[in-house]
């Protein structure tokens, strides 16, 4: 009986855990691999171009999370082989999908804050929507800014203090 239980608790975490790594895809396979992918399983795509640094930097990313989040499907495709005339202007674009409905979209270098993106930021960003449960417990851009913001203060109130000091 025990043996059962154990047999059936993994069958259920290979049913969950049956990716675990970025899939090429091309425009052909976008249906099978998006649209009819199951009506409760998170897609992630990632649209890029060879020779776009941060399409790169994304890419490793995302293999590292597909590997920590094994029950989302994480697919890559060149941009122009999924959506004809797709504009580099808007690469990296990842757009997050369930059930083959869209439920998010990141387009263009801005969103992911440039060749400084990291791995933890990446992971918050997808988190926020939906697909992937994190276990960062904050946004980790957000202490970036914190530590701008105070930095930017404290150098504002010593410029202050050495004018007040003059008088």
């Amino acid at each position: 009986m025990y043996r059962q239980q154990r047999l059936a608790q993994w069958q259920a975490t290979q049913l969950n855990n049956k990716f675990g790594e970025v899939i090429e895809i091309s425009g052909q396979d976008y249906v099978q691999e998006v649209t009819n992918a199951g009506k409760d399983l998170w897609v992630i795509l990632h649209l890029y171009k060879q020779g776009i640094p941060l399409c790169s930097l994304i890419n490793q990313h995302l293999a590292t999370l597909a590997r920590k989040f094994k029950d989302v499907k994480f697919l890559k495709s060149i941009s122009t082989t999924c959506i004809p005339n797709y504009p580099d202007k808007n690469l990296p674009t990842i757009f997050v999908y369930r059930g083959g409905e869209i439920r998010a979209q990141f387009i263009g270098p801005l969103v992911f804050g440039g060749m400084n993106l990291t791995l933890d930021e990446l992971e918050w960003k997808l988190s926020e929507s939906g697909a992937i449960k994190t276990d960062l417990e904050e946004n980790p851009r957000q202490q970036i800014q914190d530590q701008l913001m105070t930095s930017i203060r404290s150098a504002f109130a010593t410029k202050k203090d050495s004018e007040s000091d003059e008088d």
